[in-house]
């Protein structure tokens, strides 16, 4: 059997080499030399972190670390245990030949994995994506064959062990539709097809605009797939001046009344925010289209395009969320800081218009590490002295001071994080999370509670939520208040 796979494995070889390809002479070897030790996925993948949303970033990642799992794989495993020698090239045109003969044994093919694997780790974050990559992942495969550095046999062995990677990082880390559905509670809202009931306030002001430039202009998208939607763009004054958000999005939240139907927003978290609190006035349904930087509220709710939006309100699936409020009026949805967050945002807000969003959020990372100093306050009658106070509306998934994502939008509960002050606090926290034990240090303390008390703040002092930054008050208290909003979620699969 062995012998019968070695004799078919060499003619197929020799027949590659002996067939003329139109065109692949100039490609295929160029395109096999791109793909050396991984560089043209990794360029597919920094392309899309750089120009993508979060859902390709997510697809990047996983190809990455499935081509990662399947390198360490082949060196490791593959290539010392199968010593086959490569190919004698004489029956290869001297035309198709690689200009540096790879050195390793031959089985498996080091590239073909690297190429199926990349490719079925992005297929398995999102299908359409990963058929999109596969006719240059099979591209890669076969110039390894044309170029006379492996048999056919290596190639699809070391494809096989590819898609085998992406599919062991798949059990992992699952990928999204792999999550059970989070444990909200349902709510009854109105389907509305064709936007039929929906006033939808856009708000140009929100995300990233260098990058949103480069994407399809979301009103548009709205306008064709919900053609009996009201859209109202912001307008702006005589003056220049944006008509104030909360003005716009209380006329909607009237005309939505009237109409029976849902308020809707396109727009960042700080908008989605006011848009909750107009919302929640008028007991109206609220979507939410992600348009902003980071659109955290929106991808808790597994929206991620406003494809995803309209599936939801035409289908009319909705749930009930929790929605804490702090002072006199304030609530957020996402989470709350005062300490070194909230000065973080406001020097990224001073930068980011002349450097851009990301390197203005690095170099203003740097910069609070540097220079900033712990904050004296008490928190529930207890006098702190702290780098930072994190609550987060309802409990987040992640490591310390990284929370990642909720699964459940209603659970009550406000977790809180507080990084103390003191001696070394700062390197101590990340020599801890450094170590893995972040969990466990004496400098970050966490709980779980239905309200906070926080009292005698210093003038001056700022605090942060959903991603807006304001002056605290001498004191305020947080407190949970369940299911309080109503929110289009989109559809279990």
């Amino acid at each position: 059997m062995r012998s019968m796979l070695s004799t078919w494995d060499r003619s197929v070889f020799e027949r590659v080499a002996a067939r003329h390809w139109p065109g692949g002479d100039r490609v295929l070897p160029r395109l096999s030399h791109a793909a050396d030790h991984g560089a043209l996925w990794f360029a597919v993948a920094a392309g899309a972190a750089v120009l993508g949303g979060r859902p390709a970033r997510r697809a990047a990642l996983r190809g990455v670390a499935s081509l990662a799992v399947a390198s360490v794989t082949v060196n490791t495993v593959g290539k010392r245990s199968v010593r086959r020698v490569r190919p004698i090239v004489d029956a290869v045109p001297v035309v198709r030949r690689l200009t540096r003969p790879p050195v390793t044994t031959s089985f498996p093919s080091g590239h073909s994995a690297s190429a199926a694997a990349f490719t079925t780790g992005v297929m398995l974050e999102n299908r359409s994506w990963g058929l999109a990559l596969a006719p240059l992942a099979a591209s890669v495969c076969f110039s390894r064959v044309y170029t006379g550095a492996h048999y056919p046999g290596d190639v699809v062995a070391g494809a096989l062990l590819g898609a085998g990677a992406a599919f062991a990082v798949r059990g992992v880390a699952p990928t999204r539709s792999q999550l059970a559905p989070p444990a909200r509670p349902r709510a009854d809202a109105p389907a509305l097809p064709g936007g039929r009931g929906l006033v939808v306030v856009a708000n140009a002001d929100s995300g990233q605009r260098a990058v949103a430039a480069t994407r399809p202009d979301p009103v548009q998208l709205l306008r064709s797939a919900l053609p009996h939607a009201e859209i109202v763009e912001r307008m702006r004054e005589a003056d220049g001046r944006p008509v104030p958000l909360a003005a716009a999005l209380e006329a909607a939240a009237e005309r939505a009344a009237e109409l029976g139907g849902a308020l809707g927003i396109l727009g960042g978290d700080g908008t989605v925010n006011a848009a909750a609190a107009a919302a929640m006035r008028r007991g109206l349904p609220l979507a939410v289209l992600p348009g902003g930087t980071h659109n955290h509220f929106a991808y808790d709710l597994g929206i991620e395009s406003v494809a995803d939006a309209v599936r939801a309100m035409e289908a009319g699936e909705a749930v009930a969320v929790d929605v804490t409020r702090f002072g006199r009026a304030g609530c957020f949805l996402n989470t709350f800081s005062i300490g070194a967050y909230p000065e973080l945002v406001r020097v990224r807000e001073r930068w980011a218009p002349r450097i851009g969003t990301w390197p203005a959020g690095l170099l203003a990372a740097v910069h609070i590490l540097r220079t900033a100093r712990p904050v004296r306050l008490r928190v529930d009658g207890r006098e702190r002295r702290l780098w930072m106070l994190f609550a987060g509306n309802c409990t987040y998934h992640g490591l310390g001071l990284a929370p990642v994502r909720r699964h459940d939008l209603a659970d009550g509960v406000l977790d809180v994080r507080m990084v103390h002050g003191g001696r070394l606090a700062r390197t101590r926290l990340l020599v801890a999370a450094l170590t893995g034990g972040l969990g466990h240090s004496p400098v970050l303390r966490t709980a779980r509670v239905r309200h906070l008390r926080v009292e005698e703040i210093a003038a001056g002092t700022h605090l942060a939520y959903d991603g807006e930054v304001a002056p605290a008050p001498r004191e305020l208290s947080l407190t949970k208040v369940n299911e309080a909003l109503v929110v289009y979620r989109v559809p279990d699969e």
